[in-house]
């Protein structure tokens, strides 16, 4: 069903995105290409962790994190496909999208309705974000990647032009680069640009290994289950200091949980420190390596907008309560669990603050104690995740990691209390 027509409106939707605007959102190449990623046999796979870690696998199998990317399959794509709810209109009266489902897939079919000879069609190939805040759908073209024009908006529960791209015109054309997958993916090959071809966006199309699975936490388990099958329950070897220090039991694995704080930061950081330029190539990065040796973060921005795709370990890392503590992102998140609600996590201010020492306690009482949250880490207008569709601007609503006192929020918190 795939599709392909010239003319005027091939033209107009496929002139090439202004390179600012790729770069806000997608990093360029690394700039030291001399360390390679281990290969695909150091990696077991999930299934072979379950085999032992059946009760672990259940659960983080329901988590956003595992289901963060997948193949355009209709278990995974959210939306409606049928007729009334199946086309995204932009700004301009005469471009559309359709949303079709074939039989050996889904589509993004654009039309200009003035020239309805004139159309371009591609399929959802894969599905990026686990649908608790959206989904951007990527395609194939040959071995190169790129993200289609219309994503899934949860908020909104409808289709809408992807963040980032303007309104009014309709692109096939931003280019999926390594850093992207390296968040969203458990592995991937990528095929480094050349003199003859400058192309970022090709990928060894039989290497991508979707969803984020154990390994990228816990690193290449491919010898530890070797050494399990051979000898279950022995504690292999001996304990080396390097193994020490990267938090392995000695059986060629990494439990996260024995890191330095730094370590643990490191390995959030990964993904969690906003689209920045990468130092080293993609996948190189093992956990209980130093983050900063492979990406150039830079300090987060007092006035930045809280986003997604921004530096939520930097506005952790400007907290009092981070600061004064040696809390980790896992001291409130559990990875192997799906996401609590946000009431569910003042369970965990609580567990360092007592409910007394609140300022606005003597004034609301005991109603507070559920909204340490709502006060403290509000939600914001992201100014990365933006969508304008059909004239309308919709930002996406994120929680801010920067622990802090925020007026506009406690106000709103003291007006829901008393019914207001």
């Amino acid at each position: 069903m795939r599709a392909r027509s010239t003319g005027i409106f091939f033209a107009l939707v496929c002139a090439a995105l202004a390179p600012v605007l790729i770069s806000q959102a997608m990093p360029g190449s690394p700039t030291d290409n001399t360390q390679t990623p281990p290969s695909p046999s150091a990696y077991a796979g999930d299934a072979a962790c379950a085999q032992c870690h059946r009760k672990e696998a259940e659960f983080y199998a329901r988590t956003a994190h595992a289901r963060d990317s997948a193949p355009a399959a209709a278990e995974h794509v959210l939306g409606s496909f049928l007729p009334g709810h199946n086309v995204m209109r932009t700004s301009d009266p005469d471009l559309v999208v359709n949303m079709v489902a074939g039989r050996d897939g889904f589509y993004q079919n654009a039309v200009n309705l003035a020239h309805p000879e004139n159309h371009l069609t591609e399929r959802m190939d894969i599905v990026i974000g686990s649908g608790r805040h959206g989904q951007t759908y990527l395609y194939w073209q040959g071995d190169q990647l790129y993200e289609l024009p219309v994503s899934y908006w949860t908020w909104d529960h409808d289709w809408v032009i992807s963040p980032g791209m303007p309104d009014g015109q309709i692109h096939f054309d931003r280019a999926i680069v390594p850093r992207c997958l390296e968040c969203h993916a458990s592995y991937f090959r990528w095929i480094p640009p050349d003199a003859s071809d400058t192309a970022a966006n090709r990928f060894a199309k039989d290497s991508l290994v979707l969803g984020i699975g154990c390994e990228r936490c816990h690193g290449p388990g491919a010898e530890h289950v070797a050494r399990e099958r051979a000898a279950p329950g022995r504690n292999a070897g001996t304990r080396t200091s390097e193994q020490a220090a990267a938090g392995s039991n000695g059986g060629a694995i990494v439990n996260p949980a024995k890191l330095s704080r730094d370590q643990q930061i490191s390995l959030c950081s990964l993904c969690h420190a906003g689209a920045v330029e990468p130092l080293r190539p993609p996948m190189t990065f093992l956990v209980g390596d130093n983050i900063r040796d492979f990406l150039a973060i830079q300090p987060s921005k007092a006035d930045e907008p809280v986003d997604v795709h921004g530096n939520q370990v930097g506005k952790l890392e400007e907290s009092k309560c981070f600061a004064g503590s040696q809390m980790t992102c896992s001291t409130c998140h559990d990875v192997h669990r799906t996401q609590e609600d946000a009431d569910a996590f003042n369970r965990h201010c609580l567990a360092c603050h007592a409910i007394s020492a609140c300022g606005r306690y003597h004034a609301l009482g005991a109603a507070i104690r559920t909204r340490c949250v709502d006060c403290h880490m509000p939600e914001q207008e992201s100014g990365k995740i933006v969508s304008n569709t059909g004239g309308r601007t919709l930002h996406g609503l994120f929680r801010t990691h920067r622990i802090a006192i925020y007026p506009e929020a406690s106000a709103h918190v003291e007006r829901a209390i008393a019914g207001k």
